[in-house]
């Protein structure tokens, strides 16, 4: 499907003399709403309200161990600006049934869906701007980008890694927080005229429901989330590995406890370091960089426990390789299959023909990881049937099988003779 350029979107004329600074809400910033009685009120409100329902969060990541909200704006035709700050109210459930039969309009939802779930808040319906303006085939997709592009309003965005844990949050956070929600609605109207014009409209409505669904699950665990450590690579032999794993988990049960992020308690790269030299003493660890902070240095015994408790493990009870779930690292199959590696070239060069024809980026044509698992292992018999069936079970949703099946299957087979 050819589709036109996201650049002749209809919507609002630009102002002549450039966009227009929105510096405030149009009813004013409402005070934080931190009891039952105005919970109450709000619920009551937006019951009332009329459309859809615009809904942000602010978290406190890389200040807060935890990934919580620190505070949840909405917005709705009829009920005006709401904040809400989740501290004193952490169960928000009375407004998630006030709001079930709504439509929510959030920006990125996929990062604040999992902190809304812990208050209770759980969309039936969503529509996502960013999701929106990437099947678009809009290149800067940023709510800044596009309520300025769209919209003709600029939106400040300093205040975006603030730590939004700080309480009483000032007036100009409160300020930010609400035009955030301020013209999402109108932002995603626009949008949604815009697939309807590029006939991509049941495509985001999979995708969508797609999202929703992801966001009533579970999270789920991370294995052995240590290996994730930055500069870890680095880090040679089982035994450092070790040393690794037993810091980060010092590390971590310190974040926990005081609930500040884990960066802030020691740096990966210091991690690293202690790791790959393994000081024995309080003067050889203080030496290392990262470790020259008077909150580093206060926490030395603990570092230099988790040191020693990594050398005494018995060589039965280092790390091993984890398991890996798929195929290997695309950079080694030429050489362990070269006939996967030509397949895997085959099927990017389809993703990134039928990407650019159809105006969005490759990777929300298909999943990656669903093309590299397909080329390494495709399905016995080569039909469109078969592939089709194999990229459902990765959950491709139906409009990109549709897009894509018939010259995967024909790349997979190979080239004509």
């Amino acid at each position: 499907m050819a589709s036109a350029p996201a650049s002749d979107v209809v919507g609002p004329s630009p102002s002549p003399g450039g966009p227009v600074p929105l510096t405030a809400p149009r009813d004013g910033t409402p005070e934080p709403v931190a009891d039952v009685d105005a919970l109450a009120d709000v619920v009551a409100r937006f019951a009332a309200g009329t459309g859809p329902v615009a809904v942000d969060a602010e978290r406190a990541s890389g200040y807060r161990y935890s990934q919580r909200a620190y505070l949840v704006q909405l917005r709705r035709s009829g009920a005006g600006t709401a904040l809400i700050d989740p501290l004193p109210l952490p169960d928000l459930s009375t407004l998630d049934t006030a709001l079930a039969d709504t439509e929510w309009v959030l920006h990125a939802a996929s990062q604040d869906l999992p902190c809304l779930a812990d208050l209770g808040l759980r969309p039936r319906r969503l529509f996502d701007t960013e999701l929106a303006a990437r099947l678009a085939g809009f290149e800067r997709v940023g709510l800044a980008a596009l309520t300025e592009s769209l919209l003709g309003f600029s939106l400040e965005k300093h205040h975006s890694a603030a730590d939004w844990s700080t309480r009483p949050l000032p007036d100009s956070w409160l300020t930010y927080a609400a035009l955030d929600v301020e013209m999402l609605v109108d932002l995603r109207d626009v949008l949604a005229v815009e697939l309807e014009r590029q006939g991509k409209q049941q495509w985001a409505a999979e995708e969508f429901a797609a999202l929703v669904n992801w966001g009533s699950q579970p999270p789920r665990a991370r294995p052995e989330p240590w290996r994730r450590t930055s500069g870890i690579h680095r880090v040679r032999g089982a035994r450092a590995q070790a040393r690794v794993r037993a810091i980060w988990y010092a590390r971590d049960e310190v974040a926990a406890r005081r609930d500040s992020a884990p960066g802030r308690v020691l740096p990966d790269s210091a991690i690293v370091a202690a790791a790959e030299l393994d000081p024995r003493d309080e003067r050889a660890l203080l030496a290392l960089p990262g470790f020259n902070g008077r909150s580093v240095r206060r926490l030395a015994r603990i570092w230099l426990d988790a040191l020693a408790a990594a050398r005494a493990l018995p060589d039965g009870e280092l790390p091993v390789a984890p398991t890996v779930d798929g195929p290997p690292p695309p950079h080694r199959w030429a050489e362990r299959d070269p006939a996967a590696a030509a397949r895997l070239a085959r099927c990017r060069e389809v993703v990134i023909r039928t990407a650019a024809a159809a105006v969005l980026p490759p990777e929300n044509l298909i999943a990656p990881d669903s093309i590299r698992r397909l080329a390494w292992a495709p399905p016995d018999e080569l039909t469109e049937e078969s592939v089709a069936a194999t990229l459902r079970g990765f959950g491709a949703r139906a409009w990109q099988v549709s897009l894509i099946v018939a010259e995967l299957t024909g790349a997979l087979a190979g080239p004509p003779d």
